[in-house]
This record gives C-alpha cells, sequence and structure tokens, in this order.
C-alpha cells in the first residue's frame, strides 16, 4: 500500500482521497474514524479529560458508574455503555457482556473456560471475561 501525503494550494480545501480495488471493512473503518476522529471526556475526580479512544483497553459499568480503563489511568464516564457501544464502534471495540466493551486492538489473547465463556488477556495483561451469550459476536468479529 503507498500512502501519500501533499500540501494544499492557498485557498484549496484540506481533502482525503482513497484509491482501492476493494472497499474493505477496515477502510470503512479508517474513514469512519478520520470523519469522527472524537475524544471521549473523561472525570478523575474533580479533573475533566480528553481521552484517545485507541487508548482504552476497555470500558465497564459497575453499580451503575461507567469507567473507562487505560494503560495509566482509570476515567469515569458520563455516558452509558450503550452510547460508548454505538460510537465506538468504529474504533473497533465489542460490546461483551451485559457491563463490558473491549477494545479489540488490544487483546492479546483468548481461551475458552470451563463455563463456555471466553477469557480475553489484553495487551496490559489484564483478564476480562466475555460472557456466553457474546462469546459467538467475539469469535465472528475475530474471524475464527
Amino acid at each position: 500500500m503507498k500512502v501519500v501525503f501533499e500540501i494544499p494550494k492557498d485557498g484549496e480545501e484540506d481533502s482525503i482521497l482513497v484509491r482501492c480495488r476493494h472497499v474493505s471493512q477496515e477502510i470503512i473503518q479508517l474513514l469512519e474514524r478520520v470523519k469522527t476522529h472524537d475524544m471521549l471526556i473523561g472525570y478523575i475526580n474533580n479533573e475533566t479529560h480528553r481521552v484517545n479512544p485507541a487508548e482504552i483497553f476497555y470500558i465497564e459499568t459497575v453499580d451503575r458508574k461507567t469507567f473507562l480503563y487505560c494503560k495509566d489511568f482509570v476515567y469515569e464516564s458520563k455516558q452509558k455503555l450503550y452510547e460508548l457501544a454505538e460510537t465506538l464502534q468504529v474504533w473497533n471495540f465489542l460490546r461483551v457482556g451485559k457491563s463490558l466493551i473491549i477494545n479489540m486492538e488490544k487483546i492479546k489473547s483468548i481461551t475458552s473456560t470451563t463455563t463456555r465463556c471466553i477469557e480475553a488477556v489484553l495487551a496490559n495483561d489484564e483478564k476480562v471475561i466475555v460472557s456466553r451469550q457474546y462469546v459467538s459476536a467475539l469469535k465472528e468479529h475475530l474471524g475464527l
């Protein structure tokens, strides 16, 4: 794949040109990311922070509060889990439990458990459980 950057002339609008033989799901997701380059808002105590979705390992709801788990920090979010799941689909996040969304880019390995769930080990070596009803969605997403 060839990547070309050009500086527009004065008065020209910034633009992105995509030339490809096949519009794959990855290209569609990339374009959606570019269009919606949103940062999430997270809170630690009374401080407000901008959180890049690419830095999030997983998102979990505990006691009706939603948390964004990153490498060094855990942020609280005022958004509901279902809102985040919808917003973050283009960032390759997948709902894998009633109260859990994981960043598929951060999965290091998966293992089946004796209870027909899946244990996912993330890039930070943290383990999360994919509940039974979401196992098929995860496998389909991974192409298994």
